[in-house]
């Protein structure tokens, strides 16, 4: 069975967790071992388990070759505790699966999970709101209206003039554009982008749109320093400032400008190990529960390297500022402790870049329920993310631009319907130009006699000008 690569689109994790599983269970070497004197039929050893597994994630464009051996363990004890395998005895559900001579074998029900029941609705098309539409509030026909006496002329004044019957007048509403409604233009249309890089009918089933907070688009967009940072209004959200200092300290060594210079060996670790403490004790993490599953889709764009890129600018742009500021500020010191040449090993048996991805990952994405995949694909997520964070972390202009100049384009069609006039002064267009300023007729000069005659003569003295 060949891999195949899982694109972007509902369920994912779950059609990523079947996968494997039927990989795996194809690719598997099964053979006779003994154990205590017994044979055992089509069975395999633990460690024949990891290396066969760590080889088919590797190779599985899905995954990668960034995924360790540890990592590998990982998965093979939820698959104990999922019954995709069992021990020689029969005995499953536990994670006491360890890198040993063990043996265990596959179980002759197949243990793919399945799909949930897709809701009946349809396509998913978001609506772009209407500014003509009346504010919510009491309708015409609610509005109280005072009775009045009628005698027998009034009643004559107001039906002779009556020609048949007058139809029911009703209020036009026309309304300027306020902030209100530019926010959810930005969303509306950053949506409606997202959705066309993924390829996909519909958000329906990787996001709940009704979750996203225009404010926080907006405020992402527009409130970010020089260096492309966002900017809070609420300082008690910001970062400690020691937790700040120490990230300084480690992305800038061994120029540490906020910090004493280490006096003692393995300083830089137990700054480190700060660091990593800090972060992973979030309840939350930095791109949240609600989006996981549209993070997780993204990841099936990840061999079109530019849809990707995009793909996770807009994502990161639905986040709450707080979590993009510091989702901004950690990736950037991963990425910059990753290439310090000068900075000494921050662990014994595992390359620095790998470090960043195993101690970072689940405080950047995981499940609020637990997904059996959910830890190998944040760490191939986050490790893209430290590749590309200057673009991905960065306001994508493209999609600034078309909503800019989508706004404008209302605020100047409101304008016109509400003041066509003073609009037509404004705004000309060839038509009104030449209505609002008329060319004037061009006279002709008359013609001149003497431009009939012939070219004029050089004047010739004669004799009866002599005295």
């Amino acid at each position: 069975m060949e891999p195949r690569l899982v694109g972007p689109g509902p369920y994912r994790a779950t059609r990523l967790w079947n996968e494997i599983i039927e990989l795996f269970r194809a690719g598997m070497p099964l053979r006779k071992h003994r154990c205590r004197f017994k044979s055992y039929e089509r069975c395999f050893k633990a460690s024949e388990a990891v290396d066969c597994l760590h080889e088919l994630l590797g190779s599985n464009q899905n995954f990668g070759p960034e995924v360790t051996r540890d990592q590998t363990v990982k998965l093979l004890k939820k698959f104990l505790k999922n019954h995709v395998i069992e021990d020689i005895k029969g005995r499953w559900g536990k994670e006491d699966f360890e890198d040993d001579g063990h043996l265990y074998r596959f179980p002759p029900s197949s243990p793919l999970k399945s799909y949930p029941k897709k809701p009946s609705c349809g396509k998913e098309v978001i609506k772009f709101p209407d500014w003509n539409e009346p504010k919510a509030g009491p309708s015409q026909e609610d509005i109280p209206v005072k009775s009045v006496t009628m005698n027998s002329e009034m009643w004559y004044k107001r039906h002779s003039i009556a020609i048949g019957e007058v139809p029911a007048c009703k209020l036009v509403f026309r309304r300027e554009l306020t902030q209100t409604n530019i926010e959810e233009i930005w969303k509306s249309m950053t949506l409606s982008r997202l959705q066309k890089v993924l390829g996909l009918d519909s958000l329906d089933e990787v996001l709940d749109t009704k979750l996203v907070n225009s404010k926080h688009i907006v405020h992402n967009v527009y409130n970010v320093n020089k260096q492309g940072i966002v900017t809070l209004e609420d300082k008690s959200k910001e970062l400690p400032h020691w937790i700040l200092s120490a990230m300084k300290c480690l992305a800038n060594w061994p120029s540490c400008s906020d910090l004493k210079q280490p006096t003692y060996s393995g300083f830089e670790r137990d700054v480190f190990k700060t660091i990593a403490d800090y972060f992973a004790q979030m309840k939350e993490p930095l791109l949240t529960f609600h989006f996981f599953d549209i993070f997780v889709s993204v990841l099936g764009l990840l061999q079109k390297p530019n849809k990707a890129v995009e793909a996770l600018q807009i994502s990161c742009l639905l986040l709450p500022p707080e979590n993009r500021k510091r989702l901004q500020l950690l990736v950037r010191m991963m990425a910059r402790i990753s290439l310090n040449q000068d900075l000494p090993p921050l662990s014994e048996s595992v390359r620095t870049r790998t470090l960043m991805v195993q101690v970072f990952s689940r405080c950047i994405l995981c499940s609020k329920d637990e997904i059996d995949l959910d830890e190998l694909l944040a760490a191939k997520l986050v490790s893209f993310l430290m590749d590309n964070y200057q673009d991905i972390l960065s306001v994508p202009s493209a999609l600034k631009s078309s909503i800019e100049d989508h706004v404008v384009h209302l605020q100047r069609v409101q304008f016109q319907k509400s003041y066509p006039e003073v609009y037509r002064v404004r705004f000309p267009n060839p038509e009104t130009e030449a209505m609002l300023f008329p060319e004037k007729t061009k006279q002709k000069p008359p013609i001149l006699m003497w431009a009939l005659k012939k070219p004029f003569q050089p004047f010739h003295r004669t004799r009866s000008f002599r005295m």
